[in-house]
């Protein structure tokens, strides 16, 4: 893989994980269109880019998640951050299981049918469909500290949806599940990134042995990193007022491109 691709890779990455148009289809879609050539493990590789993006934006926030679920425990003082931690650590185990689970059926499934890039032009249609009517239809009535255990588990929960379909998106489905629970969007887009924290750091540490440490690798991270840095800002100053719909149109248009391409060749 060349440089020039990695950092093309590593701008798309840090444009896609982030906003909830789904970075494993278009990782997947770019060297498909331009017959590139990418290791597997520098898909995962990228996703340290956006891993450390999250955790130097949210770092404070990570910190006072951290020891508010220590004081928890240790002190019995309860407090936002503890209950939020907690609340972080008891759907990461189940979603990360079953994410596994998912992930290894869809592989299989896509292998034997080659029908991979239709099933992310599917997903990126329908959630798209899906993310637009229900981000228009939900009030905005819980705010970030307001979340409860029942809306945490099933927004993290959500994320094994993406680890099953391709295309699907992380960010997309979690924020989609937590505008449904009628979690406001800026809110939702903050609790998507902290909950993605602990699976993208397990799936980094699972690969990491598969990682070839070349300028290309370190392009590729370096973009994927100051890009998802950017996109972090910008969403949550955008959802301040803006809406879902831009995202969830382009989705759709992505879809039936992806479609079209699929059915030409």
């Amino acid at each position: 893989m060349s440089v020039l691709q990695a950092l093309v890779l590593g701008i798309v990455q840090g444009l896609t994980e982030l906003l909830p148009i789904s970075s494993s289809a278009h990782l997947i879609l770019i060297p498909w269109i331009f017959n590139w050539e990418m290791p597997e493990s520098f898909d995962v590789a990228l996703h340290l880019g956006t891993l450390l993006a999250i955790t130097l934006f949210f770092f404070k926030d990570w910190i006072n998640l951290v020891k508010g679920g220590y004081e928890q425990v240790a002190k019995k003082k309860k407090s936002t951050e503890g209950r939020i931690f907690w609340y972080i650590v008891a759907v990461t185990i189940p979603t990360g299981i079953l994410s596994l689970v998912l992930d290894k059926l869809s592989e299989y499934i896509c292998d034997k049918f080659q029908v991979e890039t239709i099933l992310i032009a599917i997903a990126l249609i329908v959630l798209g469909i899906v993310l637009y009517i229900v981000d228009k239809k939900s009030a905005s009535k819980t705010k970030f500290e307001d979340i409860t255990f029942k809306q945490s588990f099933l927004i993290g929960l959500s994320q094994a949806i993406a680890a099953a379909f391709p295309g699907t998106s992380r960010s997309g489905i979690t924020m989609t599940v937590a505008r449904a629970l009628k979690v406001d969007r800026e809110s939702a887009a903050k609790y998507s990134f902290l909950l993605s924290t602990p699976i993208i750091l397990a799936a980094v540490l699972v690969s990491i042995s598969d990682f070839e440490f070349t300028l290309a690798f370190l392009v590729g991270v370096l973009a994927s990193f100051l890009v998802g840095i950017l996109v972090i800002k910008f969403l949550l100053n955008y959802l301040k007022k803006g809406s879902f719909k831009v995202f969830a149109i382009y989705r759709i248009i992505l879809g039936i491109i992806v479609l079209l391409i699929t059915f030409i060749r």
